[in-house]
């Protein structure tokens, strides 16, 4: 008869090789001890190696040093997520990639280059700020111009900027040093007329005076933890040489400023063929910064977003490609959360031109496509959990009802 096999508890520990009776204490595993004093040194070990600046993490979403990716490899990333504005994306590449090299080298001798960008609503601004931001793997904040009020009146500070920048950066303050801001609506805070008046303009042109310090480098005191809430907070010191600010606006309506620029009106010898060569349908492309000066940006404040580059309206094709192409496609978006629950989505060709020539009526751009795909598939959305089916389709036909419902609400919204 054969005798059982007995299993024997480690009592040796298997770093240090000291027996239980050397040691204060002897954790066994399976088939394997660590004794107290190698756990203790593991473990300092271990809390040392998290907390060092090259495992930093930033709300979850960043670990490990920021990389720097030549001008050529930024726009190839942006391509799988922004369809079209080509001269966009190249002049954001070569300025993201002189601004950290410049960091990465630490020459003085380089000014750094902030970024201005024009163009419509939904055309990609804030999608392009975010793009590059993940890519390079350092801390991001977007902020809203609209909020911002000189410093006493009632709205947010500028510094307050900096605040979502910390937050972002878990309150590392060297690593939000070299962090990306993006101020979206910088239009709305242009000077709103250029007469005298009794009373301040305390959410124009004293923003952009208050912006200048912190667009061009120098320490600010900021509040951790918002404005004037927390008094009794204390201010941390940061130097915003190092953060890249990139600005956009709409702008609506500067194309009556390009285009008095321009002199569009064919008067006089030669004028025919200079008039001919201008785009009138897409004036936005020949901005410069006097008519952003003419729009009601102060001088100052221009020369601190020396890079000026402008996105293009969102044509047919390009709003067909938004909706299949990018890498988070809106298609691919909602076949995967149909996909959760077992279906299948089928979406014809028919259907996705429905939906662009629907945004392009409303003139809603690129976020007015998921609108309408949400106010089409809602309620298959809501039946889809409980749903037995396996495939669904969505027809022409069931597209147009859905969007007429929607058309409809609008209307009514509108005529209120």
């Amino acid at each position: 008869m054969a005798k059982k096999s007995s299993t024997k508890e480690p009592d040796h520990c298997c770093f240090c090789g000291r027996s239980a009776d050397e040691v204060e204490l002897m954790i066994a595993g399976d088939n394997a001890a660590i004794c107290s004093d190698c756990a203790r040194i593991a473990y300092e070990s271990a809390k040392e190696a998290l907390s060092s600046d090259d495992n930093i993490k930033t709300n979850g979403k960043i670990k490990g040093k920021s990389k720097l990716f030549k001008p050529a490899e930024i726009k190839a990333f942006l391509d799988e997520y922004v369809i079209g504005q080509e001269d966009a994306k190249r002049f954001l590449s070569v300025a993201v990639y002189n601004h950290y090299k410049r960091i990465n080298l630490k020459d003085d001798l380089v000014e750094k280059s902030n970024i201005l960008l024009v163009g419509p609503t939904g055309t990609g601004k804030t999608l392009l700020a975010r793009t590059i931001a993940r890519m390079l793997n350092v801390p991001f904040a977007i902020v809203d111009a609209t909020v911002l009020t000189e410093a006493g009146y009632v709205g947010e500070d500028v510094e307050s900027i900096l605040t979502r920048l910390l937050q972002d950066a878990d309150y590392n303050v060297e690593m939000a040093e070299k962090g990306i801001v993006f101020i979206d609506e910088i239009d709305k805070i242009a000077r709103k007329s250029d007469n005298p008046s009794i009373t301040r303009d305390v959410s124009g042109e004293g923003v952009q005076q208050a912006l200048l310090k912190i667009l061009e480098g120098s320490i600010v005191n900021v509040p951790p933890q918002g404005g004037r809430k927390h008094p009794e907070q204390k201010m941390i010191a940061v130097n915003t040489e190092n953060i890249l600010f990139i600005c956009g606006g709409a702008f609506e309506g500067i194309e009556r400023n390009i285009a008095q620029r321009l002199n569009t009106q064919v008067i006089g010898f030669g004028a025919r063929e200079k008039h001919e060569s201008i785009d009138t349908d897409n004036l936005i492309q020949y901005i410069a910064p006097q008519d952003l000066r003419s729009y009601g940006l102060i001088p100052e404040i221009i020369g601190r977003l020396p890079v000026l580059t402008h996105l293009d309206p969102l044509d047919r094709p390009t709003l067909l490609a938004i909706l299949t192409r990018p890498k988070n496609a809106l298609v691919k978006q909602y076949k995967e959360i149909f996909s959760l629950d077992g279906i299948e989505l089928s979406i014809p060709d028919e259907v996705l031109e429905y939906i662009v020539d629907t945004a392009i009526e409303y003139k809603l751009g690129a976020r007015g496509l998921r609108t309408i795909c949400e106010a089409i598939m809602m309620d298959d959305m809501f039946d889809a959990p409980t749903s037995s089916e396996k495939t669904l389709v969505i027809t022409l036909e069931k597209a147009k009802q859905k969007v007429a419902r929607f058309a409809g609400k609008m209307m009514g919204a509108g005529s209120q």
